[in-house]
């Protein structure tokens, strides 16, 4: 085969098969004669069409996993080759590039060998597998894409065949003649097996995902019983307690599990206890959900009740649910702590996609620390008021047993925190709540107990930080509501002050949980845990309510009705309408949740007038007001204040009209076009220099002949 050196003497090649793998393409050497790789040319849109073809193969079937990745703007290579790349992507073989093979060790606190491998439940455990390719979107030529394959048998350093029908080592029963359970379909049967589904109806899944390899066979269903039975046991018996001492049954967890933590730091006299735990699942959708958009945090669950208070950062997938992609588990909040977990989260979500950045913060905590989070991931921070909302609800309904009392106290309350933007005073107006309601002895001793104390330092937060929507608040509460579900159970109780236990909840039940709602709604099965999941949220309950079910007061807008969509003959009613302190009467929202028909009330009165605006519209609106708000002098703070709510404007009227847009290329289009600077287009990836003081007028005289020699080399 002769040694090709232009990209343009390669031809494009599109097969006409709807998949397609390496061997439907025709293999050139491109290169020189001391370094060649093996390539081939095909259109970019069609790369996912080779890496499902590739993941078909019949004898070693498998998944390809992004290993590393980059990334180049357009327009900044002055100079380039026909074979740099615009985006760069090294895909490999997911029994691969590791070797988890060898198992066993030293327990930290036993004398005694004990092995750890799992045989049953992980049959595709890493395998040291060479397979891999790189896929680079040509830079000259970005419809196309170039394909270099550097090793294409499935194999280990080794050179023998390390999984799949054919090796001869496979783990489990008959594996040999059984095609490989690739990850999803044993996450699949995991997933079921810890929410407690029926053995029936998990075999039967996992049939139908082996089938989609091998067709039906009765050695294969029956091999396959023997799998999700053994896998069953494992899980049943399985435990958290890898050592008696908490402690070093945490340590033994996470040198087992070092893939799925991005931080860990051990306790000891100068640093805190700081676990943080990504699986490479939640790494994905991380990268997939949170760029260009919103992470949020549920920052202080089980601060009473758990060992380690535990934080979750969640990212709004494609139906704006909550969706936990990292938790951590630490006592502290200290800025330097804080900073040393957010820095290794960051790093690595860009080693995967280096262009990976969120658009913004959303935290619920006022005594949380926003610099790190300004710092590190350089954007706005907002606030949710969701937490605050919650507690006061549930303290009020629980100490005050007439509903009209609960009713106008929480109003009232929810009155104090709109004062922020009406000019008014919040703390005379929580004195005359104080003094109004003196005679509901429990709840005013809870509050001056609670609140008083941190409530300047809450409202101070509300004033200088944006508000999170209701939307986005429903969403973490949801989640909140799923983990304290999932966690404090009876049959838990005893177990909360030990941090392995915590870990292996997380790990377990409450991801496969989340992974089988998302698998359910993006493969349209498992219907009723599809159906479970988008009635997960309030606000998606509240989309299903008819508009002619709700009845506003017209006169007074004190209340509004809401007629049952199960019972016509029940009516909830809703005070206090348009607001986020509306009070409903049905029982989710005695228990202190955002209810359904509060979201529906609240959608409705944004549309009316006489009713007041939400609190995150009314924060946006002073954000602007301050932004545009004329300086006394006729100085160039005006111009940076106008400058500033224009670019504000502009970047609010593109993300609507993205969002309503049905035709993404009509508003790429529209997009005005970005000029790179000339120094940028020549310059990047380089490190800027550092500034220097002037240098002498030898240094001078040497640069000007350098520069002269440049100039003379071109001409030649």
């Amino acid at each position: 085969m002769d040694i090709v050196e232009s990209l343009f003497d390669i031809q494009v090649q599109d097969p006409p098969e709807e998949d397609f793998s390496s061997i439907d393409l025709t293999w050139t050497k491109f290169g020189t004669a001391e370094h060649h790789d093996e390539v081939a040319l095909i259109p970019y849109a069609r790369v996912d069409s080779f890496i499902i073809g590739e993941c078909s193969n019949v004898e070693c079937p498998t998944r390809f996993h992004i290993e590393r990745g980059r990334k180049r703007s357009r327009g900044s290579l002055k100079e380039y080759k026909d074979d740099e790349y615009l985006e760069y992507r090294l895909y490999w073989c997911s029994f691969g590039p590791e070797n988890y093979g060898e198992g066993g060790g030293v327990l930290p606190s036993r004398k005694y060998r004990l092995n750890t491998r799992n045989r049953a439940a992980r049959p595709q455990s890493m395998r040291g597998c060479t397979c891999h390719f790189v896929v680079k979107r040509l830079y000259a030529r970005p419809s196309l894409a170039l394909l270099i394959y550097n090793d294409r048998r499935h194999v280990n350093k080794s050179g023998f065949i390390c999984h799949g029908p054919l090796d001869r080592d496979a783990i489990g029963p008959g594996a040999k003649k059984i095609p490989y359970i690739c990850n999803e379909i044993q996450q699949q049967t995991m997933s079921m097996i810890y929410l407690g589904i029926p053995e029936e109806s998990v075999l039967e899944k996992h049939i139908e995902g082996i089938q989609r390899y091998c067709g039906s066979d009765a050695k294969v269903n029956s091999l396959a019983s023997q799998y999700v039975q053994k896998l069953g046991m494992i899980i049943r018996r399985s435990t958290h307690e890898l050592d008696l001492d908490d402690q070093a049954s945490i340590r033994l967890w996470v040198d087992r599990n070092k893939k799925s933590i991005f931080f860990y730091q051990d306790s000891s006299e100068t640093d805190p206890f700081i676990l943080g735990i990504q699986t490479e699942w939640q790494l994905q959708q991380m990268i997939r959900f949170g760029h260009r958009s919103l992470i949020a945090a549920d920052s202080t669950f089980g601060i009473k009740r758990l060992k380690y208070p535990l934080c979750t950062l969640l990212v709004f997938d494609s139906r704006q649910h909550a969706l936990p992609v990292a938790w951590v588990v630490t006592r502290s909040s200290a800025k330097p702590d804080v900073t040393k977990w957010m820095k290794s989260l960051l790093d690595r979500a860009r080693s995967i996609e280096p262009g990976w950045k969120i658009s913004g913060f959303l935290i619920d905590d006022a005594a949380a620390e926003i610099d790190p989070i300004r710092e590190i991931f350089c954007c706005p921070v907002l606030f949710s008021l969701w937490r605050v909302r919650r507690s006061w609800l549930r303290n009020i309904v629980k100490k005050c047993t007439n509903i009209k009392i609960q009713r106008e106290i929480f109003k009232r309350l929810g009155n104090i925190l709109y004062s922020i933007w009406d000019g008014a005073d919040p703390f005379v107006n929580l004195e005359v709540l104080i003094q109004d309601f003196v005679d509901q002895t429990a709840f005013i001793e809870y509050f001056k107990a609670s609140w008083m104390p941190k409530l300047a330092m809450w409202l101070s937060t509300m004033r200088a930080l944006p508000l999170a929507s209701q939307e986005a608040s429903g969403a973490i509460e949801a989640y909140h509501v799923k983990l304290k579900t999932k966690l404090f159970d009876d049959s838990h109780l005893g177990a909360l002050q030990r941090v392995d236990w915590l870990v292996h909840k997380l790990t377990t039940e409450l991801h496969s949980s989340y992974w089988l709602d998302r698998y359910a709604d993006e493969s349209d099965s498992f219907q009723n845990v599809k159906d479970e999941y988008i009635a997960s949220t309030s606000w998606h309950r509240a989309m299903q309510i008819p508009n002619s079910a709700v009845t506003l007061d017209d006169k007074e807008h004190l209340f509004a009705r809401v007629s049952s969509q199960k019972d016509s003959s029940l009516t909830h009613l809703v005070w206090n309408p348009g607001s986020e302190f509306a009070f409903c009467d049905c029982a989710w929202s005695m228990q202190g949740n955002i209810c359904k028909h509060v979201v529906k009330v609240n959608m409705i009165c944004a549309n009316n007038e006489g009713y007041q605006p939400s609190m995150s519209f009314q924060s946006l609106r002073e954000v602007l007001m301050n932004l545009w708000r004329k300086p006394m002098d006729d100085s160039v703070e005006l111009d940076l204040s106008v400058a500033w709510t224009h670019n504000m404007l502009d970047q609010i009227k593109q993300l609507v009209e993205l969002s309503s847009s049905d035709d993404i290329g009509a508003v790429v289009n529209n997009l005005p076009l970005k000029w790179v600077s000339k120094k940028g287009r020549t310059s990047v990836g380089i490190p800027s220099s550092t500034l220097a003081l002037p240098s002498s007028s030898k240094s001078s005289t040497v640069h000007k002949k350098n520069r002269k020699r440049k100039r003379l080399s071109r001409l030649r």
